[in-house]
């Protein structure tokens, strides 16, 4: 909002006078420059035309699609310099993986005002370098579809990540810009206007509002217009276009627009609407006073699981806005709970890293990204939002969110419980980070649990997390930036000693959290049961993993949990070579382990395995297995002051 301030005591005759010296200066100035080039002998182009004061024109038309690529013009205006850069992102806000959309450019052309191609480089595959840029008039260029190539290295290349990839079909168009649109060098900060060109018959939808629409002249076509004040705009609105089931509602003052994509038809935004707005309804209530966007948009693709459909299942958050890829073949209702855990993630990354984050996401690199130290917060506080508002709103029971927070325990022990927290997040691009970076949305999610009980028990029950972020969100906010190495020492001023020590104990330091003593403050008790199971369970998850390259699969630590193979003498580290008389192999793997899944008691079985470079052989008949499954429920024994704090903590 732009607000006229300080003058009260300004007489309209003296506002006059100040605008008249305004513009005498202005036009002293505007002389004055005319004057330099005609001197330098530019007379020809003194135009106000310079790239440097007026918006990058770009054009994206889907009426000319052809063999899956959509054709895209830049035209920056006239340059002044030898030569510019122009990038492609490597790397986009909220992914943390390598993304390169460079890869996905064809026939790149640089344009002189004559229409002549001129000479260029491709020093990588983010980069083309132009000289002589001084005539250079426009780039134009092809870019593919990700959807249909995510088995040979979409984005995400080893685990594909379809909400940040883009789609090129007959009947969809999901345009998540970066994808499209790069920048220059020099232009980082400088305005967009941009043409979307469609077929009549689409409908659309985008948080980046239109400017204006005209026909082609035969009424085949829209012409769409956009504005965004500069390149992080681009990025951050996501559009989807096509043959879309869109339905708009009010939460509150929010307007909420639902745009669904299901190829056959399967499910539609109207039978989606109710449990959206329900959902959002909570999450308005949960969030209170924090400053909201006024409209938005939620993108959900579905897919057929064809082999030309995407795979990478997730959503990617934006401002105003969040793009969904699941599974078209869901039941109703499993949709539903996806989109109510998917989306309500997504949504409260309003508060943080969109309100409340670091100079390293505020002033992000595209080409030469830096990492925050702080994934617990922006990952890890958000999912635990996701998750915690359902129990504080009534949307699911107390006894449903300690199943939740078991589950997260079981799947932190994946990795690697000792590894620091900020270490991690700087350096999430590398090794052996990148592996860990999963649990940011289970660990990540305790810290932030563990920190919501402590403030709850310091304060009688007065502050939260939430409470917390409100109070980082009005000392920042969206225009200003924390310094990193300043967040955790800014938190602790802010609190209680407790949390400074917990944050430098368990985020930055390396001891790992005993959740049991956060849960017997508020009266829950964690108790271990044996249960039956199949025979490729262990307590935490499964009791295979495989090699790096995914070629050789073995034996996990949590075979020792599974009691029929800790019977067998299967050990952690024996290689598996052969299930039942079927070689292992990569391609074999999923059908191999969905056999083992279905394994019964009483019939036979053969696993040749190899360890120490020795065959050692397994068989026999099948006995029932049993793992200890952990329970966390609520303390019969629980003190009145325990009770009171679970209350306070979880509303009831």
């Amino acid at each position: 909002m732009f607000t006229i301030k300080n003058v009260t005591h300004c007489s309209f005759v003296g506002l006059t006078q100040k605008f008249k010296l305004k513009r005498m200066k202005n036009i002293l100035s505007i002389a004055l420059i005319g004057s330099i080039l005609v001197g330098c002998g530019s007379a020809s182009k003194m135009s106000n035309d310079l790239a440097t004061q007026n918006p990058i024109v770009t054009s994206i038309d889907i009426t000319k699609v052809a063999d899956d690529r959509l054709p895209v013009v830049i035209n920056p205006g006239r340059f002044v310099e030898e030569t510019v850069t122009y990038h492609m992102p490597k790397v986009v806000p909220g992914t943390y993986a390598l993304g390169s959309y460079g890869r996905f450019v064809d026939e790149f052309k640089a344009l002189d005002y004559s229409g002549n191609e001129m000479t260029f480089t491709h020093p990588d595959d983010n980069t083309w370098v132009i000289a002589n840029a001084k005539e250079l008039d426009k780039l134009v260029y092809k870019v593919n579809d990700t959807y249909d190539q995510e088995v040979e290295g979409g984005i995400g290349k080893e685990m594909p990540f379809s909400p940040a990839g883009m789609n090129i079909e007959p009947n969809n168009y999901l345009l998540n810009l970066y994808g499209f649109i790069g920048y220059f060098d020099n232009l980082k900060e400088a305005q967009y206007s941009l043409d979307v060109t469609a077929p009549a018959t689409f409908t659309h939808s985008s948080a980046l509002q239109s400017t204006g629409t005209k026909s082609s002249s035969d009424g085949t076509a829209i012409t769409n217009s956009y504005f965004a004040p500069r390149y992080f705009d681009i990025t951050d609105n996501p559009m989807m276009y096509g043959k879309l089931d869109i339905q708009e509602f009010m939460v509150g003052d929010i307007k909420i627009v639902l745009s669904v994509y299901s190829p056959n038809g399967v499910h539609t935004a109207a039978s989606l609407k109710e449990t959206v707005y329900k959902m959002m309804e909570a999450q308005k209530a949960y969030l209170g006073d924090i400053n909201s966007t006024p409209r938005y948009d939620i993108f959900l693709y579905l897919s057929d699981g064809g082999p030309a459909s995407p795979k990478g299942f997730g959503a990617l958050e934006h401002h105003k806005s969040t793009t969904v890829v699941l599974r078209e073949n869901s039941s109703k209702e499993r949709l539903a709970k996806s989109m109510t855990d998917v989306v309500a993630h997504e949504f409260f990354h309003i508060v943080t890293p969109l309100s409340v984050h670091s100079e390293d996401v505020h002033y992000f690199d595209y080409y030469n990204p830096t990492f925050s130290k702080h994934l617990w917060m922006y990952e890890g506080v958000t999912e635990f939002f996701s998750h915690h508002f359902q129990v504080y709103e009534g949307l699911i029971t107390n006894q449903e969110y300690y199943d939740e927070l078991t589950n997260e325990i079981n799947i932190s022990h994946y990795f690697d419980d000792t590894m620091s927290f900020t270490v991690m997040s700087e350096n999430i691009m590398e090794e052996p980070y990148a592996k860990n970076y999963i649990d940011v949305y289970s660990k990540g999610a305790l810290i932030g649990m563990c920190i919501d009980i402590l403030m709850r028990e310091e304060s009688n029950g007065q502050r939260s997390m939430l409470s917390l972020m409100k109070e980082l969100s009005n000392k920042y906010g969206i225009n200003k930036p924390f310094k990193d190495d300043d967040l955790i020492a800014e938190i602790t001023k802010m609190t209680y000693p407790s949390i400074g020590e917990f944050l430098q104990k368990h985020v930055v330091g390396t001891t790992p959290i005993d959740y049991e003593v956060f849960f017997k403050k508020v009266g829950l008790t964690m108790s271990g049961t044996q249960v039956e199971a199949n025979y490729i369970q262990s307590n935490t998850g499964f009791i295979f993993e495989a090699d790096p390259d995914k070629k050789i699969l073995f034996f996990s630590e949590g075979v020792k949990d599974n009691t029929f193979w800790a019977e067998q003498g299967a050990l952690p580290g024996d290689i598996i070579k052969e299930i039942n008389g079927t070689e292992f192999s990569v391609e074999k793997a999923q059908l191999l382990l969905g056999g083992m899944y279905q394994w019964k008691s009483g019939e036979d079985f053969e696993l040749k395995a190899e360890r120490d470079g020795k065959e050692i052989v397994f068989k026999g008949k099948l006995t029932p297995a049993f793992i200890t499954s952990k329970n966390l429920t609520e303390d019969p024994n629980a003190t009145p002051a325990q009770i009171a704090l679970r209350k306070a903590w979880l509303k009831g």
